[in-house]
């Protein structure tokens, strides 16, 4: 279940691979916080794909973009890099305490292999992104989410029903108000 308040504790304690406080980034702009899946699965790389093709409607409208994800800063910097990327700012979550924290859970065996799943991944590894299994990347079984964050408070998300969901991300950015 999605949490509509998060707890300030929390929020401080989410640093940044650059030393960023993620409650003072969310007093200084709004956030879109993008929790990925593991950098191996077929469905986070094209979000890494997609969100790297907003980078401009991120910086026009003043949206800070940061990335949770569950590998070492080293294997994420690849990952960002290879994605055009490089230098955004993540924050690494091994034990998935924040993605527990936001409410985003482990998938259940439809969400993560049911038949849209299936469908979605072959589209996906069509358009050329290749599945990796490896330690390293992340836990295949969690699930990935969107929060959209203002002043230490959740004022939009998208929390995916299956691992292949694909969020209209234009759609959300569009909705974040800048004061």
């Amino acid at each position: 279940m999605v949490r509509n308040q998060i707890d300030l504790e929390i929020m401080n304690a989410m640093v940044t691979n650059s030393n960023e406080n993620l409650m003072e980034l969310t007093n200084q702009s709004p956030v879109f916080l993008v929790f990925l899946r593991h950098f191996g699965c077929v469905f986070c790389k094209e979000a890494l794909h997609d969100l790297a093709e907003k980078k401009e409607s991120f910086t026009s409208k003043g949206i800070k973009l940061v990335f949770v994800h569950m590998s070492e800063y080293e294997v994420a910097n690849e990952y960002f890099k290879n994605y055009d990327l490089e230098g955004v700012s993540h924050i690494s979550d091994q034990y998935c305490n924040y993605y527990s924290a936001f409410g985003i859970t482990k998938g259940s065996f439809s969400q993560l292999y049911g038949l849209r799943t299936w469908i979605r991944g072959f589209a996906a590894k069509r358009a050329g992104f290749e599945l990796e299994l490896a330690k390293n990347l992340g836990d295949s079984t969690q699930m990935p989410g969107i929060f959209v964050l203002r002043k230490g408070k959740i004022v939009d998300a998208f929390i995916h029903k299956r691992a292949s969901d694909k969020p209209n991300y234009q759609l959300l950015i569009d909705k974040v108000k800048c004061d």
